[in-house]
């Protein structure tokens, strides 16, 4: 693994600047929400399976690797994916603040409240996403060393004084993207600021200590923060983030949110919840089970967010899409299952069944960015060189996902999703997510299939 040689050098002299040169346009209010349980919307069912034979699969890539047979693709493909990769790259680097930081006006809404009237700052997240970006390149370049020193300012990491819900209600999102952004860097000189937003992330989570069971839906989740219910993306971002970081599959944390990823699989036989039951038992994922369940297929297609439009007469059930089930897929494999599981083999099969590049299944154009990306984590992590689907057709993921996503590059070197939802008309974002998907498919090949 190469590193950043003059990381720590280059660092230093930026954390010795005067902050008057990075003025924060953060007016972000350090106090976390206050925690928010309405115990008559959590739903109760026996936990599904524990984890038996836990297989490790091995520490996270932090590197791209010029070796494009080691990596599964063509020497071709490889050309094309480091050319989109460093015009990506150039782009976002003409964009950047003086704070070292992108998108500081930016304001958003998350997704797990949908009557949340606030928006929310999402510079330090999103910035975090273009941070480990610019590390997996191996390259150390002064723009790389202005984001980390604005995000160490930005989170009080500089004074021990971790506090990512100063970019508001998204605090686990700010911290699970950080984490993964410093594991990039490969810099023993962070590893304690790292620690440090470990230790606020495990806090994050949802358990016993919070007088939250494991009968119950909330169980072993991580919302935006401890002020509202937990959802399956910001997990599955948790536990990519304690993954990248080297944390062991047996972490009592991560084992305990494999309860609740499992809680969110439309799986008949390992998730007792009233909507699985109800429901396609197709493999995929949903937003989340917590409150009796959510999931944006389900309103894209009319029948509410909760399936609350379904007729009376119908049993209410929920339905799987992309992003979610390979978010799903992933996150069962951060917690050491294999294929062998049926959980694992259950979300295989919906991959197969549902492979495409031009949607997000389920949901159309919208967070099309975030399920490339989540795609390509997801099946770098299974070690697939090629998937075959129903039609027996075999499809090289890498070769694919790098020519569709060289269709969708703008001759500015960006990338943008013209449905907004989710942010991604912001082309920072979306160029960030394409830039860490392409970086996937110039990472070698795990072992699998």
């Amino acid at each position: 693994m190469n590193e950043l040689r003059t990381h720590g050098t280059l660092l230093a002299g930026w954390l010795a600047l005067s902050a008057g040169l990075f003025a924060f346009a953060s007016t972000q209010d350090s106090k976390t929400p206050p925690q928010t349980i309405d115990r008559d919307k959590i739903t109760r069912s026996a936990p599904p399976p524990s984890a038996t034979n836990v297989t490790a699969m091995g520490p996270s890539i932090h590197r791209i690797s010029e070796d494009a047979e080691t990596c599964g693709v063509s020497e071709e493909t490889a050309r094309k994916a480091k050319r989109m990769i460093d015009e990506g790259l150039a782009w976002l680097m003409r964009k950047q603040s003086r704070n070292g930081l992108w998108l500081i006006a930016t304001q958003a809404q998350p997704s797990d409240q949908p009557d949340w009237e606030d928006t929310v700052p999402v510079d330090l997240a999103v910035s975090a996403l273009v941070m480990k970006g610019l590390a997996q390149t191996g390259e150390s370049t002064e723009e790389l060393q202005k984001v980390v020193y604005g995000i160490i300012m930005g989170t009080g990491l500089a004074s021990d004084e971790f506090n990512p819900s100063k970019g508001g209600k998204i605090g686990t999102y700010v911290a699970s993207t950080i984490v993964s952004g410093l594991s990039s860097l490969g810099d023993l000189q962070h590893h304690d600021r790292m620690q440090e937003a470990i230790t606020w992330l495990r806090g994050s989570q949802w358990q016993a200590e919070d007088q939250i069971s494991p009968e119950e839906d909330w169980y072993g989740g991580v919302g935006y923060g401890k002020h509202g219910r937990p959802d399956l993306s910001n997990t599955q971002m948790m536990l990519e983030a304690l993954h990248d970081a080297g944390v062991s599959p047996e972490d009592p944390a991560i084992q305990e949110a494999l309860v609740f990823v499992s809680r969110s699989q439309n799986l008949k036989a390992t998730n007792p919840s009233a909507w699985a039951q109800a429901g396609p038992d197709d493999g995929g994922f949903i937003y989340t089970p917590a409150n009796g369940g959510e999931s944006m297929a389900s309103q894209h297609v009319g029948e509410g967010r909760y399936g609350e439009l379904l007729v009376e007469s119908d049993p209410r059930r929920l339905r799987s899409y992309g992003s979610m089930t390979y978010a799903g897929f992933k996150s069962l494999l951060h917690a050491g299952l294999n294929q062998n599981d049926p959980r694992v083999d259950a979300a295989m099969g919906w991959i197969r069944r549902n492979w495409t590049l031009e949607e997000n299944p389920g949901v159309g154009q919208q967070g099309l960015y975030y399920y490339y990306h989540a795609l390509s984590r997801a099946l770098a992590a299974a070690g697939w060189k090629t998937i075959k689907t129903e039609d027996g057709v075999s499809h090289d993921w890498k070769a694919e996902l790098v020519e569709r996503l060289e269709t969708l590059q703008r001759p500015d070197g960006s990338w943008v999703n013209p449905e907004d939802r989710w942010l991604e008309s912001e082309a920072v974002l979306t160029t960030a997510y394409a830039i860490l998907a392409l970086e996937e498919v110039l990472k070698p090949l795990r072992g699998g299939s």
